[in-house]
């Protein structure tokens, strides 16, 4: 059936606005500016003059104002309007039940099932063709600008809706989100634009329909459907009804209800105080619901600025703040990272790189109400990413709204911005069990599930395989290769079981394993880690989906490399139980030449090879692979045929082949206590592959079992372990569950990290056996230290720290 997810994507043109006229107040056209004191007490006539004037900012927000129709990539943009809408007047034949032939809203048994679902989104998605068609009648350069027709038909069809099916005596079914949001919009957005055209009459009415499907009621608490990116919509489709009604009964309640979006969560929907987003309770969300949360808001705030209406909640800053905490992590090079996209990766004619676009434009925007400072960072940021990405850039995007495409060109055409590099930092993100690693040359991700995030979502018939999605999903990319990897048709065609980094048992699972809407997440509390926020040791705690396979999992992030450690797997599912070293796509004809131990391995599609006591892997142009001690690995190369539909319902159906080139461990049929060892080097040559190889010094293992995992790097004075039960592991003892990162410096400090990434110690002892003469810094939840021959480190409660990294200083000798 039809996603409800498209009609809210940025890449449709309705999706456009411009912050950069009402955040700062001043607006394109001085006919627009309203000049009403936010009073109570204004004058009929100058209520009147307000709601004009919001309306025409609500106009601006949708079309855009300030570019030349004639000039790319707006002549483009406009043009590809125009024939759209072009089609959906040309195809448009109001009938019983219809708009368009064969898009029947009718629903004979209308109730809550999926059929339902499908009749419901026919009506939602009719109002956005009309909207669609109101946008080519109302921009200059679509062919249709201010055509008779064409307006007529817009206004026919609003009738026809009304009539039919979205009006107060009709009962909803189907998809709530059509009813209260997708449908709303669009049909507020369209009267805003034909406004002048429309009858007293045929305003009350839309109106009434609004009101009936959106009442107050649906702001009276923030839960259900009613939270997050849903609330932020919810308000925006009511603001926009009392400023077309012109009905300040309507738009307060609205204004006010989206004070509670802006404070940090601790559980549930929202952002988070460690820049994580959650939406429908558990799931990572910031490339979906998070895009649509600061699209709404940040054009809310601008539309309301300077009204009765303002926003003036003092929660905005922390909205702000969510920009360099939340989303900037998650965009490498003009890419969204699709772990927190969630259902979104399966949706045919969108990509990484797609998501990013529409957030990039919008972090102008919403940055025109920030400070200069925070501006000036955005936009230098911005501008990093519209200049590296070589593989999509946005302003080649041909479904970028016109507005973003104006404020994407017109950053590109700023001399005076100079572009930000990308940032060398690790980011972990507890509360949504995700983690983020950026060097100079390259960029990774983690993907993990817990008992507080699910494994993935299915519903809508969307994502149908993304079951593993959270077992240890590391991705990553390149500054100058790789960027193409998830974005070339990757989700319809890989396999689902060997998604690079996981450890999976090869158990077959339905598709939408789980259930509609089911969200399974496993019974495992310890995920997460530590950081000192360039460094880090991230684990998972690995219960399999509807699997009885288990396994602890570590990543130790350093500087060129990612070390990657595997102990306790184990299963009883009668399968091969795997973990996949990577698996790279190469496109429709890539055949990269795969080295292992210095020998190059054939490139003939279908060649499978295993490889006992390797040392090494390089597969050219992406990346290094070394394993310590020697390991046993498989390789295939593979061209895989799929198709968007069979991971979502409402993909195409035409067959996809592309090729994959992959390394994995087999840990055989139900392993009892499996493990492995490997180190990550993105974009080494085969010649560092080799010589990390054969540097012995450079690693070492400390422990790789089912109780603790950790390594060691002197050359970076690196120490890290992850404790997953008591013990000690080289000089570092944990008296419980932990993360432990230790950093000696060369100007004779040191830095130790703990965290308590499992959330359930009251208590917490930590010794490390290395002289220390002086704490010079600790934070609150430390509540003994004592140096000396060893430095000694007692703990308080951290089960309310939600698995935050805790971090020392000391001075040593």
């Amino acid at each position: 059936m039809p996603s409800p997810w498209r009609r809210r994507t940025f890449l449709q043109a309705a999706g456009g606005g411009t912050l950069a006229l009402g955040l700062t107040g001043t607006l394109a056209h001085p006919s627009a500016a309203s000049g009403v004191p936010a009073s109570d007490g204004a004058s009929a006539a100058a209520s009147d003059a307000e709601y004009d004037a919001l309306r025409g900012k609500w106009r601006d927000l949708i079309l855009g104002t300030g570019f030349s129709p004639t000039a790319e990539p707006y002549r483009t943009i406009l043009g590809g309007l125009g024939t759209t809408a072009a089609g959906y007047r040309a195809t448009m034949a109001p009938a019983s039940g219809s708009l368009w032939p064969g898009r029947s809203w009718a629903d004979p048994e209308p109730d809550l099932d999926a059929e339902s679902y499908a009749f419901s989104a026919v009506m939602n998605d009719s109002y956005n063709r009309l909207r669609t068609m109101a946008e080519a009648y109302s921009q200059p350069g679509t062919g249709l600008t201010g055509d008779a027709g064409l307006r007529d038909a817009v206004i026919g069809g609003l009738d026809h809706l009304y009539a039919e099916v979205y009006n107060e005596t009709t009962a909803r079914y189907g998809n709530w989100y059509n009813w209260q949001i997708g449908a709303p919009q669009a049909l507020m957005d369209t009267c805003v634009l034909m406004y002048d055209h429309l009858s007293a009459a045929q305003i009350a009415a839309y109106c009434r329909a609004v009101d009936a499907f959106v009442p107050d009621s649906v702001f009276a608490s923030y839960t259900g459907t009613s939270t997050g990116a849903n609330r932020v919509d919810l308000c925006r489709g009511v603001i926009l009804r009392g400023i077309v009604g012109k009905d300040a009964g309507r738009i307060a309640p609205a204004s006010q209800a989206l004070a509670p979006v802006f404070p940090y969560v601790t559980s549930g929907d929202g952002f988070y105080a460690d820049g994580s987003f959650v939406q429908h309770r558990n799931v990572p969300y910031i490339g979906g619901y998070g895009a649509v949360l600061h699209d709404g808001v940040g054009r809310l705030l601008a539309l309301l600025r300077g009204s009765s209406w303002e926003v003036r909640d003092a929660g905005t800053q922390l909205f702000l703040d969510t920009i360099e905490k939340a989303v900037a992590p998650f965009i490498y090079n003009g890419l969204m990272m699709d772990n927190v996209s969630s259902r979104g990766i399966s949706r045919v004619g969108t990509s990484d790189h797609q998501r990013a676009h529409g957030l990039m434009a919008t972090i102008l925007l919403v940055g025109q109400g920030a400070s200069a400072e925070e501006n000036a960072r955005w936009r230098a940021m911005v501008k990093g990413w519209l200049q590296r990405d070589y593989h999509y850039p946005a302003l080649k995007n041909p479904g970028l709204s016109l507005i973003r495409a104006s404020l994407l060109q017109a950053l590109q055409d700023d001399t005076a911005v100079e572009a930000a590099p990308e940032p060398v930092e690790h980011r972990l993100f507890p509360d949504m069990a995700r983690a983020t690693h950026r060097r100079r040359g390259w960029a990774a991700s983690l993907s993990m599930a817990s008992n507080r995030i699910a494994h993935y979502e299915f519903g809508n018939g969307e994502h149908a395989r993304g079951y593993h999605t959270g077992a240890g999903w590391l991705s990553w990319w390149g500054s100058d290769f790789g960027l193409e990897q998830y974005s070339d048709a990757y989700w319809p065609t890989v396999d689902p079981y060997r998604l690079p980094g996981i450890t999976a048992s090869r158990k077959p699972l339905a598709d939408g394993e789980g259930g509609n809407w089911g969200q399974p997440m496993p019974d495992a509390a310890w995920v997460g880690g530590t950081t000192d926020g360039e460094y880090a040791a991230v684990g998972q705690h690995l219960k399999g989906i509807s699997s009885t396979m288990e396994a602890r999992k570590s990543w130790f992030c350093l500087d060129d490399s990612i070390v990657c450690l595997g102990a306790g797997i184990t299963s009883a599912d009668g399968h091969s139980v795997e973990t996949t070293v990577d698996n790279r796509a190469l496109g429709a004809t890539g055949a990269p030449a795969l080295t292992v131990d210095g020998r190059a391995q054939p490139v003939t599609q279908g060649w499978t090879a295993t490889f006992d006591a390797v040392e090494w892997a390089h597969i050219a142009g992406q990346a290094g692979y070394v394993f310590p001690g020697g390991a046993r690995i498989g390789a295939v190369r593979e061209e895989r045929t799929g198709s968007w539909r069979e991971i979502n319902t409402g993909g195409t159906p035409d067959p996809i082949t592309r090729r994959y080139l992959t390394l994995f461990t087999d840990h055989g049929v139900d392993p009892a206590d499996g493990d492995y060892a490997y180190v990550l080097l993105p974009g080494a040559s085969a010649r560092s592959t080799a010589q990390r190889a054969c540097d012995k010094g450079w690693l070492r293992i400390l422990a790789n079992s089912a109780g603790q995992q950790g390594v060691r790097v002197p050359k970076l004075g690196f120490t890290a372990v992850n404790f997953w039960t008591a013990g000690t592991v080289d000089r570092i003892h944990a008296g419980g569950p932990a993360s432990v990162l230790v950093r000696e410096h060369r100007n004779g400090t040191a830095t130790i990290v703990v965290s308590d990434p499992a959330r359930r110690a009251t208590s917490l002892n930590i010794v490390w056996n290395r002289r220390v003469s002086k704490v010079l810094s600790k934070p609150a939840t430390v509540t003994a230290a004592t140096t000396g021959a060893s430095l000694k480190l007692t703990f308080g409660d951290l089960t309310g720290r939600a698995g935050a990294p805790q971090k020392i200083t000391v001075r040593l000798g």
